[in-house]
């Protein structure tokens, strides 16, 4: 009985580790920082598929007085989500920042696109 368990145990642990679970590989891009008052813009975007969680960021150390970090988000790009990452903006002084967000709305997915609005 004790071989059985003991085979029974092996051939578990030899099942399992062939089984790798790993994310689809995101794109990373390198670019310069984003420009005071440019915002990602995705209007009308619909999608049946919802967005995965959002990642957990490391956000850096602030590069000036008065900044605001605004987190990174899932956008659409070539027929799937990807991840843009957050960035540092200049305060705006009369407005607050809504971040970008997916709504369910008729069993489908919307970006709303973040955006400064007055206050």
């Amino acid at each position: 009985m004790a071989q059985f368990k003991l085979l029974l145990v092996a051939l578990c642990a030899a099942s399992l580790s062939a089984c790798v679970v790993a994310p689809y590989p995101r794109r990373v891009v390198y670019a310069e920082p984003v420009p005071a008052g440019v915002v990602y813009e995705q209007p009308g975007v619909v999608v049946d598929m919802a967005p995965p969680a959002p990642y957990v960021e490391v956000v850096p150390a602030i590069p000036y007085a008065g900044a605001i970090w605004i987190g990174g988000y899932w956008g659409w790009y070539g027929g799937r989500h990807q991840w843009y990452p957050g960035r540092w903006d200049r305060l705006r002084p009369g407005y607050s920042y809504h971040p970008h967000a997916w709504v369910q709305q008729g069993g489908r997915w919307h970006l709303h696109a973040g955006a400064w609005v007055r206050l």
